[in-house]
Parts: structure tokens; C-alpha cells; sequence
């Protein structure tokens, strides 16, 4: 009887520990971002963002963000632009859910233009947050995400808030 049991729990557990090793070799993510840029008397832009991460193991990945924004508070056309690269950090466990957290450094290009004259900025870009990709397929997961966004320029800081919903598409595996 002890022999049939721990049968039944290794067939029960090799299936999920195959799954777990099921790590994608890279994913692609494109979707919608709102960015709260400042404080309480700060501006909301919305726009999309998009990523690719290289998936080193089964916990670590390299990442590339990209995102855009835009408003139009009275009448003043406003855009962010961010690029930004670090490390992300999941957990891979054997359900559909697989949360991460990432820290990307990088940079942002602010515009604004009013009345037929323009302006732009540049800032060192910072960014600390996290999110869960839930898994739709084997290639395709829904993420949401939300990201503290710290923009430095000229000795100030502008804190933002960025949250995302995006479309993940993975490609290969990782074993």
C-alpha cells in the first residue's frame, strides 16, 4: 500500500515539475499604460508601452521598456517618452500565475508644445515595480502591472506612477 502511494504522488508531481521548468527563451509584451506624471498636482497621460525580455533561467531576465504618453492639459500638447533596461525577477511556480518584480534604469524625453512654440527634456529615468503574468496559452498571457517611475533632471525629481495592462507573447523555452 506505501508502495502505491508514493507511486501515485511522484506521477501526481512529475507532471507539474515539467511544467514549471516550461520557461519561455524570450517574451514580447505591447499594451496600455496610464502614467501619472507628478504628485497630486501632477498631470494623468495615457499611451502604451511595450517590452522584450531575454529569459537567462528560470528566475531572471534581461528587459528592455519602452513607453509613450500623451495629454493635453489646457490645451498644451504633453508627451513622455521612456526607454529603460534592468533585471526582472519571477517566480515560476506550476499554476497559470507567474508574478515578477523589475528594475529598470534608462532614460525619458519630455515634449510640450502650445501656441505654435515647442519645448523638450531630458531625464535619467528610474523604475521599481512588479506585476503577474497569467497564462491564456502556452504562448500568450495577460499582464498587469504597476511600476513606481522616477524621472531626475536639472538636480529635481518628478515622481510618477505608471500601471499597465498588456498582451505577453512568449517564444521558445527554456529548460
Amino acid at each position: 500500500m506505501k508502495k502505491a502511494l508514493w507511486l501515485a504522488f511522484v506521477i501526481f508531481l512529475l507532471p507539474s515539475a515539467a511544467r514549471s521548468q516550461e520557461t519561455p527563451a524570450a517574451e514580447a509584451s505591447i499594451g496600455y499604460s496610464y502614467l501619472r506624471l507628478g504628485g497630486s498636482d501632477g498631470t494623468n497621460q495615457n499611451g502604451g508601452s511595450a517590452s522584450f525580455a531575454f529569459d537567462v533561467n528560470n528566475w531572471l531576465g534581461i528587459v528592455a521598456d519602452a513607453g509613450g504618453y500623451h495629454s493635453s492639459p489646457f490645451g498644451i500638447d504633453f508627451n513622455t517618452y521612456t526607454y529603460m533596461f534592468g533585471p526582472r525577477f519571477s517566480y515560476r511556480g506550476t499554476g497559470r500565475f507567474t508574478p515578477f518584480t523589475q528594475v529598470l534604469f534608462g532614460g525619458a524625453h519630455n515634449t510640450g508644445s502650445a501656441f505654435g512654440a515647442s519645448a523638450s527634456l531630458n531625464s535619467f529615468a528610474f523604475s521599481t515595480g512588479g506585476g503577474v503574468d497569467i497564462r491564456l496559452s502556452h504562448a500568450v498571457a495577460f499582464r498587469p502591472q504597476a511600476d513606481y517611475v522616477l524621472l531626475r533632471s536639472n538636480g529635481s525629481n518628478l515622481n510618477c506612477a505608471r500601471v499597465s495592462a498588456a498582451i505577453v507573447f512568449r517564444f521558445g523555452e527554456r529548460r
